[in-house]
């Protein structure tokens, strides 16, 4: 079940659900808005799966950064999220997706336990300008049932993460050479 609006500033307010900053301004019927970070990876040319990724980080500046097609972009969420209490869901929202950007399409599910600002996967399908601050997606809350695992005692590779996070699928031997 998804937690109201309501729902989700009672459980901020309860301690139950942490969102850094919040504003309750940005809470919607059924999720809270958030923000694209300040801060882009940019990820070009072939990606190998066994390998670490390279990439060049930059700081969108105040009056914007062009998005390029055929580029893959990493990037950040303003706020930090996280609960011992409910499961996440992050997605872009439509008015992103009216703009031809796809954001965080693989990788959705913040388990419970998991408190994080996210590592976004960007792409667009025509150049455009996207601000730091500027309102990039919706995440929802959720009811876990049955008995909960914190994300964060689980020992998984990301359960640490800081910042924009590359993947790490070469730690697993994606070859199945072992």
């Amino acid at each position: 079940m998804i937690l109201t609006g309501p729902a989700i500033a009672a459980a901020v307010a309860a301690r139950e659900i942490s969102i850094d900053p919040f504003d309750p301004k940005r809470l919607s019927p059924n999720a809270y808005d958030w923000r694209l970070g300040e801060t882009l990876r940019v990820c070009d040319g072939d990606l190998d799966a066994a390998a670490r990724s390279t990439f060049v980080e930059i700081s969108i500046p105040t009056n914007g950064y062009v998005l390029r097609p055929e580029v893959l972009y990493l990037g950040l969420t303003w706020e930090r999220t996280g609960s011992e209490t409910y499961a996440q869901f992050l997605n872009g929202d439509r008015t992103i997706g009216s703009l031809g950007v796809w954001v965080h399409v693989s990788a959705p599910l913040g388990h419970v336990g998991h408190a994080i600002r996210w590592t976004l996967e960007i792409r667009a399908a025509r150049p455009v300008r996207v601000y730091p601050g500027m309102t990039f997606g919706k995440v929802v809350f959720l009811h876990t049932f049955g008995a909960r695992t914190s994300y964060r005692m689980c020992g998984l590779k990301y359960a640490a993460t800081q910042g924009i996070d590359i993947s790490r699928l070469y730690e697993e031997d994606p070859g199945g050479q072992s």
